[in-house]
């Protein structure tokens, strides 16, 4: 038996007002926690105020029904998380702070989108890791939220994208690799040698193919170069 984890810790600025939104969305968890009906559940929503209630409309049913966009699953409305809401020294906004051992990523993410618009484009990364040394059990990912949306990135979608796409043989950029002991993987970089990735020299399949590979304790070796590296 083991245990998974999917940890996160992070922390974004907002301002005054978007910090008094965001506690209010904990204090509308509790009312919805609490099971009122209603006019009491009404005045639970009045209560809010009007910056909830124009951020989160309530609905014809549910004056909750706005706010429970947020979370994936409905039946337990929750934002998996501890936030932690501080007055920022040098500004009139606030610090919030967001860590957990299981953390909601989804409900995080959008709760900062509805409510934190000052501080978009914003992001923050999570880790997914076990207590075990199992196959396949770690990971993580990012999130990144601008006003345009939500988009999600896994170290799962990174390894598979990269796997299995065949580089073309005249435009594909390559790199050349070797391993060292005290420093890992090194990259060729035609006028200084092996360092990091940054600094190294593409190569096409072409080129590759007629390079005078040069000795190195760790025999080199040719690797698709990552994404997004030019």
């Amino acid at each position: 038996m083991a245990n998974n984890y999917l940890t996160a810790a992070f922390a974004v600025r907002v301002t005054a007002s978007e910090a008094r939104l965001i506690a209010a969305v904990e204090t509308a968890i509790e009312a919805i926690d609490a099971g009122l009906e209603g006019e009491e559940r009404r005045k639970a929503f009045d209560e809010l105020g009007p910056e909830f209630a124009a951020t989160f409309p309530a609905g014809t049913d549910d004056p909750f029904s706005g706010v429970m966009a947020i979370f994936p699953d409905k039946e337990f409305p929750s934002i998996d998380a501890d936030v932690t809401i501080e007055a920022s020294a040098d500004t009139d906004g606030a610090i919030v702070s967001f860590s957990g051992e299981q953390f909601g990523i989804e409900q995080v993410a959008n709760l900062l989108f509805a409510c934190a618009k000052s501080a978009l484009p914003t992001g923050f990364e999570y880790a997914y890791t076990c207590d075990k040394l199992r196959n396949d059990e770690f990971g993580g990912g990012a999130v990144i939220i601008t006003t345009g949306g939500i988009d999600y990135y896994s170290t799962n979608t990174i390894v598979r994208d990269a796997l299995s796409t065949k580089p073309d043989a005249t435009t594909a950029h390559l790199v050349l690799t070797t391993r060292d002991a005290e420093h890992g993987l090194l990259f060729w970089n035609n006028d200084t040698g092996f360092g990091n990735l940054a600094s190294a020299t593409l190569f096409t399949e072409a080129e590759a193919a007629s390079f005078d590979v040069p000795i190195a304790n760790d025999e080199p070796e040719w690797l698709a170069c990552p994404a997004g590296v030019s």
